[in-house]
This record gives C-alpha cells, sequence and structure tokens, in this order.
C-alpha cells in the first residue's frame, strides 16, 4: 500500500514523502507504519488506540470517518493519506483552514508534493483574470476553477455562436446568443461554486485595462487580436504584473511567461505584422482540440506561479505542431531596446492600439529593435 507523508512527518521517514506499508485494514497499515518508523509511535495513535483528532486520514481522497474507519478494508492499488493539522503562517486563523468538503474536493492535489493544504490556501487567497473566454480561455477557466484558484476575473463583452461550441468548452447549446461571460460564470459555478467570479462584460481598452487587470495577481491572455494582445502586454509591464501568453491558429500553438522585469511580448514581436498577413483563427481555422492543450499549460504556468513552485515558461516560447505531435522550445531574453520594458523606453503609457497595429512596420516599431536569435 502506497502512503502519502506530509512534510511534518518526513523527518520519521528520512524525508520520504511516499511509504510503503502492509495490512488488511487503515489500523494493521497504521500500525505496519508504527513499527517500520518508530519514530510514529505515540503520534498516530491516542491511548485509545485511535487517531486523534488533529490527524485526519484518507483513503483514496476520502475520509475514513466516512467509509469504515480503522476497521475500513484495503486493497492493493489503494492509496492512504495521513495529514496532521500544521501550525504557521495562515494555518493559525480557522477562517482559513481546509473543511473537510475541501479536503476531499482536492485531495489529489494535497498529496503532491510542493502542494500541501498549504498550497491550496495559497490558491484559495489568489486573484487570476482571463481575458477572452473563447477556445483557450474556456480551458483556462475551467482548470483554474478546478484546482480552486480562489477569484477568477473574466474579461469577456461577446456572445456565444453556434461556431464557437467545438472548442470552447464552457458555452452550450442553451447558451446561444448569450453573453459569454454570463455562460462562463454558469459553466465555472457548476464546476466549483465555492470559487468568486468576477465579471468585466467589457472589451479591454486603453482606457480601462489598468484598471481592470490591476486587480489581480496573475494576468492570462486567452485573445486572438493584435491590438489586445500589444494592450495587455503594455498594461502588464507598467502594473508590473505576470502575463501567461499563448497563442492558436490552425494545427498548431505556443505559449510563454513574461514576468515583470524579464521581458515581454514586445521583446518577442516589437511590431505586429502588416493587417491581414496572419489570418485569425476565424479567418485561417484552427483544430479545436489544440486550444485544449494549450489552454491547460496556461493555467499549469499560472498555479506554478501563484504557488512559486517549478520552473515557469519565462524565457523560453514552447510551439506545439498537432500534426507532427511534437513540441518545440525556443529560447528567447528580454530586449534591452524593447520600446515598452527596455533601458531606454519610448513607450511609457497606454496608446491606441488598433492604429498601432494597422499602421506601417517602420512606423509601428517606435523605436524596439528585433533581439537577436
Amino acid at each position: 500500500m502506497d502512503v502519502y507523508i506530509p512534510a511534518p512527518f518526513r523527518r520519521l521517514t528520512g524525508e520520504r514523502t511516499r511509504v510503503e506499508s502492509h495490512g488488511s485494514n487503515i489500523r494493521e497499515l497504521l500500525e505496519d507504519l508504527e513499527a517500520q518508523y518508530p519514530g510514529f509511535r505515540g503520534l498516530l495513535f491516542n491511548e485509545q488506540r485511535e487517531v486523534p483528532a488533529h490527524i485526519n486520514v484518507y483513503l483514496n481522497n476520502r475520509d475514513i470517518h466516512s467509509l469504515q474507519g480503522l476497521d475500513t478494508p484495503v486493497h492493493e492499488g489503494d492509496q492512504l493519506a495521513v495529514i496532521p493539522a500544521m501550525a504557521g503562517g495562515a494555518q493559525d486563523d480557522p477562517a482559513l483552514a481546509l473543511t473537510p468538503e475541501q479536503m476531499e474536493r482536492y485531495a489529489r492535489h494535497i498529496v503532491l508534493p510542493h502542494w500541501g493544504t498549504e498550497g491550496q490556501r495559497k490558491l484559495a487567497q489568489a486573484r487570476v483574470v482571463v481575458v477572452g473566454t473563447g477556445g483557450l480561455g474556456s480551458p483556462v477557466l475551467m482548470y483554474l476553477a478546478g484546482a480552486g484558484v480562489g477569484t477568477l476575473g473574466i474579461v469577456e463583452f461577446d456572445v456565444a455562436e453556434v461556431s464557437n461550441l467545438p472548442r470552447q468548452i464552457l458555452h452550450h447549446m442553451h447558451d446561444l446568443g448569450r453573453p459569454k461571460a454570463l455562460s462562463a460564470r454558469e459553466s465555472l459555478a457548476d464546476n466549483n461554486p465555492e470559487v468568486k467570479v468576477i465579471l468585466h462584460q467589457t472589451r479591454l481598452t486603453s482606457d480601462n485595462a489598468l484598471d481592470i487587470l490591476s486587480g489581480y495577481d496573475v494576468v492570462i491572455a486567452a485573445v486572438d487580436s493584435f491590438p489586445t494582445r500589444y494592450l495587455m502586454n503594455d498594461a502588464c509591464v507598467f502594473l508590473e504584473k505576470p502575463l501567461v501568453e499563448a497563442s492558436i491558429l490552425g494545427y498548431e500553438g505556443q505559449c510563454t511567461v513574461f514576468l515583470p522585469g524579464k521581458g515581454c511580448y514586445r521583446c518577442l514581436y516589437p511590431i505586429p505584422p502588416p493587417p491581414g498577413l496572419v489570418p485569425t483563427p476565424a479567418q485561417g481555422g484552427v483544430l479545436s482540440m489544440v486550444p485544449a492543450i494549450i489552454g491547460p499549460i496556461q493555467a499549469v504556468e499560472a498555479v506554478k506561479l501563484i504557488l512559486g513552485i517549478g520552473e515557469s515558461l519565462n524565457g523560453r516560447l514552447l510551439l506545439f505542431d498537432a500534426l507532427s505531435m511534437e513540441f518545440h522550445q525556443v529560447r528567447i531574453r528580454r530586449d534591452p531596446n524593447c520600446a515598452v520594458c527596455g533601458d531606454s523606453p519610448t513607450v511609457t503609457e497606454l496608446i491606441d492600439y488598433e492604429a498601432f497595429c494597422a499602421a506601417p512596420a517602420h512606423q509601428a516599431a517606435g523605436g524596439a529593435q528585433t533581439p537577436e536569435p
């Protein structure tokens, strides 16, 4: 039987996160754990040989109190988790403690290394805004809600159309003609009613971007418009917000992360392509499964930023080709000559991005130079 050992107990198992234990029921498993690791003696059982109230035991993510308690039978392949109360930080506030229902809902995340109940609480306190609820925004929002991100902002002004349904999983037949923001909120509530959803039913513009994006910890771009893409980038640079950027077209997708002071979208693409050169997904088509792959990658990157774990895609551009089923990465860097985040920026406030993206290339450049490969 595989037993998950949380951080407070790992000193007793030689810092091992998972150990093997043997027995036909929960009691025998815990007794075998005591026998293997003597430091557990006096911790797992009280004087009545019951598990003390400050320790929760989960079998396959279910609290054993909802099963047969210590007499619950176990079988090969089952997984056990022994989760004690932990002192320090936000845990001292009862209002921030995870409820039994939350422990069960997020059990498969809580047992992950570097996650635990502390990580789950960080997610509950995090605020993430997603601009767009289309092919990318739909899976991003669904997975962030499922993971327990406490507050999700949605910036969306469009209505649901039948051509959206193959890839925009937040919207359904009964939503046709309705604002996407409303159908997105309803779908997220069906998945996780604990998540607070804030709707911004408007187009993101230079007049409102700073006000809207400033209230969030992480910004996610799920848009198919170059003016909005450059607007979000510049706003995030000015606000010093991390931006999780992605795009899709045809059978391909790409994703990266821009962190404050470590480069931006303009470092990668100093100027937009000439109007009409790069088709939108509506013009060039998009395989509906591609955003279902790239969107969750954006969600993963956002969660990693919130928890402070792993290595983000900052400094790397991830490329995906569905036809060859291959992922590639290329290194990208901050451009010291960047018009927005460079050493001597020439763009210091939000501009007219429709005009910027419609201007000839030499006029749109604004002093930026293409970075060296």
